[in-house]
């Protein structure tokens, strides 16, 4: 096991660095290309949108019925506000570099420990979600749980294969792996995936309670998937970049192409996790969950794959690291240390 590696801080030189990290945002031709591309997809949706005929008899909301489907509503409100937490507590250690001074103890503690609440609450905690007087297999926020753990598992234990041979995207810190992804990541996935599921569906949603059944909603809410699968492939690569131990060969393209390749990820799961338990009094159980997750899972496999074979590229999956076997590989300030 690595020693921490220590550095003198100083809040000026790291707000200096946040700064200069900003200026480079503001004028680089990619962000700007990537920002402009966005705004005409949201462009395109809103001309879409004028087009649908609104539902009058339409509730237009958001947020799952507060009497009809009450748990699943609870379990929306706590992993946005979760959010919010984990979210902060990245951007202090991706902003402060805290993470300079992390080992492969450091981050299983922070990945783990940021997971932990979400995948506990149904457990221990299923008050807070309303779900106390809910037997615990038929509880809304354990099935979620269930759906976005198999599903992230599947991300991370394939999908990121296809990011190191297509992109040649590399993970360099130290870290315990399994099949080649440090296990971090597997953990990560989950409370990250949590909070995008959760903002689809109260986008899915208010689209669905808004216009009226037809070709042309139809056509909104393909719309919306694309697009909202795009952003969020491109926010989360443009947020990360600051993260050197996360790396591409090229950033341009993993601005570009990475982000329409990782949106397929979620162009399958934003709208299949929606469907789970939204239609009360129908309840899906365990098994069903784990069904529609696995098969959810496989369809984005298919799609990567597809995409990997239209670009000729071999598929090469390997059981270690670059820097695992050679130190030159290790992201700073773990140089010339096997990860």
């Amino acid at each position: 096991t690595m020693a921490p590696v220590t550095r003198p801080t100083h809040p000026d030189v790291d707000m200096a660095k946040v700064l200069e990290g900003l200026a480079f945002l503001a004028v680089d031709p990619t962000v700007h290309r990537m920002c402009q591309v966005i705004g005409a997809m949201v462009s395109g949706l809103v001309v879409v949108g004028m087009l649908c005929t609104s539902d009058v008899k339409g509730r237009r909301n958001w947020l799952p019925d507060c009497k009809l489907n009450s748990c699943k509503r609870n379990w929306e409100v706590f992993s946005l506000t979760y959010g919010v937490f984990w979210i902060t507590c990245f951007a202090i250690i991706i902003g402060g570099e805290l993470y300079e001074s992390f080992d492969r103890e450091h981050y299983m503690i922070v990945c783990g420990g940021l997971a932990t609440p979400l995948l506990l609450q149904p457990i221990l905690l299923p008050s807070i979600t309303g779900e106390s007087d809910v037997p615990l297999f038929e509880r809304y926020s354990l099935k979620a749980n269930l759906w976005i753990f198999i599903f992230g598992f599947i991300g991370n234990y394939w999908y990121t294969h296809y990011f190191y041979n297509v992109l040649e995207a590399h993970y360099s810190m130290p870290s315990w792996d399994l099949n080649g992804v440090p296990i971090p990541m597997y953990l990560a996935t989950h409370f990250y995936f949590c909070f995008y599921h959760v903002l689809s569906n109260l986008a899915l949603r208010k689209a669905y309670s808004t216009f009226s059944p037809g070709a042309m909603r139809r056509l909104f809410v393909i719309s919306l998937v694309l697009i909202m699968s795009y952003a969020t492939a491109f926010m989360e690569s443009l947020t990360i970049s600051g993260f050197p131990c996360y790396g591409f060969k090229d950033r341009d393209l993993a601005y570009t192409l990475g982000s329409a390749f990782y949106g397929i990820y979620f162009i399958v799961s934003f709208p299949m996790f929606l469907r789970l338990d939204e239609s009360p009094p129908k309840k899906w159980d365990l098994f069903t969950v784990a069904v529609e997750a696995l098969a959810s899972g496989m369809a984005v496999l298919m799609l990567l794959d597809i995409v990997r074979v239209y670009m000729g590229i071999d598929l090469n999956i390997r059981l270690n690291r670059p820097c695992k076997l050679n130190a030159a590989f290790t992201c700073k300030p773990f140089n010339f240390k096997t990860c």
